[in-house]
């Protein structure tokens, strides 16, 4: 990937070994894995542990998890907030685990309908 960047680097007529881009493309490498670290984690395993039977049919939700993610088309970052609500039938799910799920999806090549849909799907 470094020696990608260092490419578009040069086709967009920089030179990558002056002094404030030499660490360019490492430093690219790193953003990027941060971003896209939502393929490294398997959201339904997220729930593995994380289920618990109540007494409780009441909508949960859940307003204001911070989204950060790439467009797909032009990987660009997009952000945003998410409001994610459910009906239990009788299976709760830990909060925390929502907002983990909603960052899993949201740190792939996203697109927003395909973001919403995952976590509607997976929830």
């Amino acid at each position: 990937m470094e020696e990608l960047i260092r490419n578009l680097l040069a086709e967009i007529g920089e030179d990558p070994d002056r002094p404030g881009l030499k660490k360019t493309p490492e430093r690219v490498r790193e953003t990027i894995k941060f971003l896209t670290k939502g393929y490294e984690e398997d959201p339904k395993a997220l729930f593995k542990d994380s289920i618990f039977t109540e007494e409780y049919e009441e909508m949960i939700l859940l307003k204001g998890i911070d989204i950060y993610s790439l467009c797909e088309h032009h990987l660009l970052p997009f952000f945003g907030k998410c409001h994610v609500a459910y009906i239990p039938k009788k299976k709760l799910v830990g909060l925390s685990k929502i907002a983990k799920l909603v960052e899993i999806y949201s740190r792939r090549l996203q697109v927003q309908e395909r973001l919403t849909s995952q976590i509607a799907k997976t929830l």
